[in-house]
Order: structure tokens, then sequence, then C-alpha cells
């Protein structure tokens, strides 16, 4: 699958299901139109990790969506994902490039243009950009600013996903900044249904397009 046929790219966080079966959640957001996977997990073991991504792969695989893991070049490798995605805090992306080759698909965070440059010039697919709502998946992140989103989107040629607190109340407010798509974690996840979700997020997204392109 094409990135640029991804726009609702969800990223799990297990406390945001309010105690629905992560699994079943997202195989409902990609029957709802979700086309990327991410698995982002920081507090468990190495073995579980590995064990619960063998899962979301086979849910992925199973609808052809793309799989994505968080952080863990080795637990990539180890279950065969799609790619990997890393943090200013990871690995430098060249050298997971070194590492993983053209095999895997290296998606980089950036907070500014210089972040988001120098990702796309060390070999990054994608970059993922936030936080544009605030979040609460991650204490220490900064509210990025909607008219710095729009010049990093603009200062590369790659891919670049809105994330930080998107849902289906305010991602109309992303139009006119020429995204390939938004990350979603609570906004989906929290949602009762899922799918709905997903489809109503999808739906306001591709009308904000329409309207870029008029």
């Amino acid at each position: 699958m094409d990135l640029k046929d991804c726009k609702i790219y969800l990223v799990t966080d297990e406390k945001a299901c309010n105690g629905k079966d992560l699994y079943k959640c997202i195989e409902e957001a990609i029957k709802g139109g979700v086309k990327i996977v991410q698995l982002r997990e920081k507090n468990i073991s190495t073995k579980d990790f590995y064990e619960k991504a063998l899962k979301v792969k086979e849910i992925c695989k199973n609808y052809g969506a793309l799989f994505i893991i968080n952080d863990r070049l080795d637990i990539a490798q180890a279950v065969g994902a799609d790619g990997v995605h890393l943090g200013q805090s990871d690995m430098p992306i060249e050298k997971a490039r070194e590492i993983l080759k053209d095999r895997f698909l290296i998606g980089a965070t950036a907070r500014n243009i210089e972040e988001a440059k120098k990702a796309e010039l060390l070999g990054a697919d994608y970059i993922g950009s936030g936080a544009i709502f605030g979040t609460s998946t991650k204490d220490n992140a900064k509210k990025l600013e909607k008219e710095e989103l729009k010049k990093i989107v603009a200062s590369v040629k790659i891919p670049v996903f809105a994330i930080g607190g998107i849902n289906i109340n305010n991602v109309s407010l992303l139009k006119n900044i020429g995204l390939q798509g938004i990350c979603s974690v609570s906004g989906i996840l929290s949602e009762k249904d899922c799918k709905k979700a997903v489809e109503l997020m999808l739906k306001n997204f591709n009308y904000i397009r329409r309207w870029w392109y008029v």
C-alpha cells in the first residue's frame, strides 16, 4: 500500500480503549478506514511487546493495513512489520535506515521545520507532527501551532501526518494545511464505536481536502 492512499493513521494506547478489547478496537478502526496502525508500547517487556505485535500484525494483514512499530527496530524485524516510527530521542534515522535498508518504512517525529527537513534528508518516508491540539498520551508534548504545521508541510516532499488530540469534533480545523493525513489515538479508541468514529473522521478529512483543492 502506498502512503499516499493513507489518510487515517491509528496509534495504539490500550488505556484509551476504556476497558474495550484493544484488538477488537483495532479491527473495527481498520474496517472504518484506518490504513496504518502503529503499535506503541512503553512499559511492557520485550516478550509481551513481541506477542502483542504478532496479534496486531495478523489483524493488519487480514485487512491490508500497514503495520508500524513504535521505536523498536528489533520488534519490527522480528515480527516482519511494515515499518518503524522513530521519535527525536530514539535511534537516529540514518542508523535505522542502515540496519533496515529499504525493506521497512521509517517514520519520524518532527516538531519544527529543521527537524522535518533533517528527517527527510536522512531517509524518513513520512513525518508525524504535533501535538496540534495537545495530547494526553505524552506528558511533555508541546502544542504545535497550526501555522508552524503548515510550514512543516511546505518544507518537505514526503507525506506529513498531524497528530495530537485529533478527533471527530476538531479535525475540520485542519483545513488548508495540505496534510497527507491525520494520526489519532483516543479520538478513535475512546469512542464507543471505533468504526463509526473513523468513518466520520475520514468523511470530514476528505471534505476538508475537497475544499482545499477547489
